[in-house]
């Protein structure tokens, strides 16, 4: 580790940190309808679709039919996508005449796509037409990214509304922050990316002749549009097979910032969103501490682990000089272009973000390395996390922080004013819970099944780990792949598909249900017995109890790979 390393890391996080505040009040304006800088431009194309579309704007709708409007809304998404693919071959756009999506694997990517996990079981450049990639997967990157925001806004107002009915529109909520907050930002970084060198055309691959006169193909495409939503949307989903390890996806360092940036930037402004709408800012603040400190603990880990190099190259004798291959740290499967401080730094920021827009192989990662974007994804991406889902895995943790709170003082807990009651805790505890009964229940299937266990290329306890990181990556949305295991199969493409419609829904269905009750209640003033959940106490304990109930649930299966894999490599033997 260097101070050039830690200087890069604290760069980045003060940008977020003064991204917070003033992002989250324009998006605060946006979702209370508020006028904002682009409303004269907007405003009448957003009245435009409402009138097209039959929709009432005032419309507020009780928590159920806005779940159902989310589920209506992604069901016509995956069969447009799914049909998108499956007739590619037949479509207009294109130029390289890729062949029909097979069954199984559009499947797997339509789920994929409209959870906003964007895990990708084939090589984008040789498998999706220009259309696909622009109609379907561009597309859907903006949707899915429009509804998890919109999700994390309901439970919002379910903490900040009181005897109310309803928890917004869902119809008006995807609309506005698709309208006044995704496609603006995206247009202009869009417009940046093409400027530092990403291609943004439509003509056919290149075929050119090396300097040793070998023939290559040089994919191209409209890679610049998809990339800034990839990443403001923390989709992952990448246009090149290499996602942003590829030149084309990610030119220099400076892109290599700004996609960090944009990655984190929707996350860490929904907290203040949150601070916002309840009326109180630390309440904000207090959830970004939280989500600050597990990031930090959680890069220091990677750049720790990552930074003194593989041990394992010593006994190889290929590395005799501290000037020789190791010099730089662990930069088997990196980009070289950023150095191991950026690697692991955006090691950190994909997988806490819900993001599988990695610039490195995590295959490669050291063993404590792989273990940090594991478990980072174990607990629902809740450090910034996805768009909106980070910040609603918060407050189900704060919920169940709250709960234990109230047990320790004798007290019915309350948080904003809410009482919870039993109702609350229990989807709080159902939504939670449903991840590692997805994570760790198709792992343990692919395990004793011979399908499963032909997807990974290693064996031993880092074959283990890259059949858990898939179901982890899938059921929490992420994205994100060890590499080292073949995943376009029919098993995996369909039990990795249901891990994400899991992962996504049967968490999401509980929460609006906990902020329709909410909402109905109303807002007990504070006493001398309340518990402040805006304070330094507040902070620690609801680290403590993340910690606790993230290392109870998941400590046995983190100890079979990359703990296992660690004490073998400290002892000197591979497996």
């Amino acid at each position: 580790m260097t101070v050039n390393g830690w200087l890069q890391i604290t760069l980045y996080v003060v940008i977020i940190i003064a991204l917070t505040k003033p992002f989250g009040g324009y998006m605060t304006r946006v979702f209370n309808g508020d006028r904002t800088l682009l409303s004269p431009v907007l405003r009448p194309v957003e009245r435009l679709l409402y009138g097209i579309s039959g929709v009432d704007e005032k419309e507020d709708q009780h928590w159920l039919v806005y779940a159902i409007a989310m589920l209506a809304f992604t069901m016509a998404g995956f069969l447009s996508l799914y049909a998108l693919q499956r007739l590619q071959a037949v479509l207009p756009f294109n130029p390289q005449g890729q062949a029909a999506v097979g069954e199984h694997l559009a499947f797997n990517t339509s789920v994929s796509f409209v959870t906003n996990t964007n895990w990708q079981s084939y090589v984008p450049e040789t498998t999706m037409s220009y259309l696909v990639q622009m109609a379907g997967l561009t597309v859907h990157n903006f949707l899915s990214a429009a509804t998890g925001i919109a999700l994390a806004v309901a439970l919002i107002r379910g903490f900040s509304r009181r005897s109310a009915s309803g928890v917004g529109n869902f119809w008006v909520d995807v609309t506005r922050c698709t309208l006044y907050i995704l496609l603006p930002v995206s247009i202009i970084v869009g417009l940046f990316f093409i400027w530092q060198g990403m291609p943004q055309n439509l003509n056919a691959y290149t075929a050119v002749t090396t300097l040793e006169g070998v023939k290559q193909v040089i994919a191209q495409g409209p890679v610049a549009s998809q990339e800034v939503i990839k990443m403001f949307g923390t989709n992952g989903g990448g246009f090149f097979n290499t996602n942003s390890a590829h030149p084309f996806e990610n030119p220099n360092a400076l892109t290599n910032l700004v996609q960090m940036v944009l990655i984190f930037s929707i996350g860490a402004g929904l907290t203040n969103v949150f601070g916002r709408m309840v009326g109180s800012q630390r309440q904000g603040w207090a959830s970004f501490a939280v989500m600050g400190l597990l990031f930090l603990a959680g890069v220091a880990t990677v750049y720790h682990s990552e930074a003194p190099g593989n041990p394992a190259f010593a006994a190889m004798q290929v590395d005799q000089a501290p000037s020789a291959l190791q010099a730089g740290g662990n930069m088997e499967g990196k980009d070289v272009r950023f150095g191991i401080a950026n690697s692991s730094l955006f090691t950190t920021v994909t997988t806490d973000a819900s993001c599988g827009a990695v610039n490195n192989m995590h295959d490669s990662l050291m063993p404590l390395g792989g273990l940090v974007p594991m478990f980072n994804i174990m607990l629902g991406e809740i450090i910034f996390g996805g768009v909106g889902s980070g910040l609603y895995g918060m407050l189900l943790f704060a919920i169940i922080a709250v709960f234990v709170a109230g047990l320790m003082v004798g007290r019915t807990p309350e948080y904003l004013g809410k009482k919870l009651e039993s109702k609350e805790v229990k989807m709080a505890m159902l939504a939670i819970l449903v991840l590692p009964l997805s994570m760790l229940g198709f792992t343990a299937l692919a395990t004793v099944l011979p399908a499963g266990l032909a997807g990974p290329e290693n064996a031993g306890p880092h074959g283990f780990s890259e059949i858990l990181y898939a179901f982890v990556s899938a059921t929490g949305n992420n994205g994100s792949a060890f590499a080292g295991i073949t995943a376009n199969t029919m098993f995996y493409n369909s039990t990795l598909g249901l891990a994400m419609f899991i992962g996504r829904f049967l968490m999401i269905v509980p929460m609006l249900a906990i902020a329709g009750s909410l909402a109905a209640k109303k807002i007990v003033p504070p006493s001398a017995g309340t518990f402040p959940t805006d304070s330094g106490l507040f902070v620690g304990l609801l680290i403590g109890v993340i910690v606790i109930m993230g290392g109870l649930i998941f400590f046995p299966a983190l100890a079979l790979g990359p703990i296992v894999e660690h004490l073998a490599m400290t002892a000197g033997t591979l497996y």
